[in-house]
């Protein structure tokens, strides 16, 4: 017998200003969740900004993207955009729906929260963006009035909701710091899982150590290059940062200057990869570094770890993903190039452990299975859909 779901095919709609805005994690998130839901038997649609590349998926409630003036280079170096409203598209695809999940807090998502509420549509959401993630990028994260405005401002939206998805128990603790509303959920946003976990064997010659994500101040990439100058290995040691933003003139010109000075014997690569290149270079990776400050969950940690990557991950009271650490030398304080040097050589001078912890940690992966995530949203509409705030 088909399940509920399935026999009614619930219409969920999306709301995301950039989902198809490559080298966005949130834009990969909400690509792979609209799939893995429609897999489920769901009709899901996206409302969001057009695709800037004419050939490729289009949003099926399409609006034009909106160009901020001044502050345009910054959002693009940072691989996000802003939609502009239109109140034809939002009213249609709001009426369309069964069920509203927005995907952030910004001025496209308020009135389509105000909408939908207006209506009594059910309405639901993720939090996948704390303050400091736009302001770390802007005045370097210190400015705390900043952040609690947004934080205010967020919550505008989110209240409206039913249910509200925290990626980690660490974004829920500061939403219920922040005094928000609605019922928190914590439900990974999961990550696609092999049949069975496998431990790496990472490439001959130098150690590979791979880092993701984009060159931003909150995903703090700087502090793997100074830590090169600490640690014993340096020049045996090959970085690779996967990933764009706008620090990249910053690291280029440090990683020059490091192997200039013969801290480092091989330049420094850099660049954008697809998700199959990806899963290559973690499978060669001796280590995977993950140096952010502010993260609500951290999946391209999790995806390296899932290929066998043996993490070493900052500590930060606004990052989450320290949870996937399973043994001390995983950890370092967040900032501190000498502590992080440190854990570089530890695991390069114990290799065995670094092979046993290959297979362990790509084990751990198993619990975050983006079919149980699936499946713990269908849980979520279906409760916004039969119950009130």
């Amino acid at each position: 017998m088909q399940s509920a779901v399935t026999e009614t095919l619930m219409k969920v709609l999306f709301v995301y200003n950039s989902a198809f805005l490559p080298g966005n994690g949130v834009s990969t998130s909400v690509r792979v969740t609209t799939k893995r839901l429609r897999e489920a038997g769901l009709d899901v649609k996206i409302l969001s900004a057009e695709n800037a590349d004419p050939d490729g998926h289009q949003p099926e409630f399409r609006l034009r993207r909106f160009h901020f003036p001044i502050f345009q280079p910054l959002i693009d170096h940072n691989s996000y955009c802003f939609a502009k409203d239109d109140w034809n598209v939002i009213r249609k695809a709001v009426d369309w729906a069964d069920i509203v999940h927005i995907e952030e807090a910004f001025f496209l998502e308020h009135k389509v929260a105000r909408y939908a509420e207006k209506i009594g549509k059910p309405l639901v959401g993720t939090f996948h963006l704390l303050p400091q993630n736009v302001f770390y990028n802007i005045i370097n994260g210190k400015w705390r009035l900043f952040n609690k405005l947004l934080m205010l401002w967020f919550r505008g939206a989110y209240n409206r909701c039913r249910i509200v998805q925290c990626p980690s128990a660490t974004t829920r603790r500061e939403l219920e710091r922040a005094s928000f509303r609605p019922e928190l959920r914590v439900i990974s946003n999961g990550v696609k899982i092999k049949h069975e976990a496998e431990a790496t064997n990472p490439q001959a010659g130098p150690y590979l150590i791979e880092m993701t994500g984009r060159y931003s101040n909150e995903k703090d990439p700087v502090t793997l290059l100074e830590a090169m100058r600490y640690s014993r290995h340096s020049r045996e040691i090959q970085l690779d940062f996967a990933g764009r933003g706008g620090l990249e003139g910053k690291m280029r010109r440090i990683s020059s200057k490091l192997v200039k000075e013969g801290v480092l014997k091989y330049e420094t690569r850099f660049g954008f990869h697809t998700p199959d290149e990806l899963k290559r270079l973690a499978s060669k990776a001796y280590l995977y570094v993950h140096c952010a400050i502010v993260e609500v969950e951290g999946l391209s940690c999790l995806e390296a770890i899932r290929d066998g990557a043996v993490p070493v991950i900052a500590q930060s009271e606004l990052s989450a993903t320290s949870q996937f650490a399973l043994c001390p030398e995983s950890l370092f304080p967040a900032k501190d190039p000498k502590a992080l040097a440190d854990r570089i050589d530890w695991w390069i001078e114990h290799p065995e452990e670094r092979s046993r912890m290959s297979l362990e940690y790509a084990k751990s992966a198993l619990d975050y299975d983006v079919r149980k995530s699936t499946a713990a949203l269908v849980r979520m509409y279906n409760d916004a859909l039969s119950g009130g705030r």
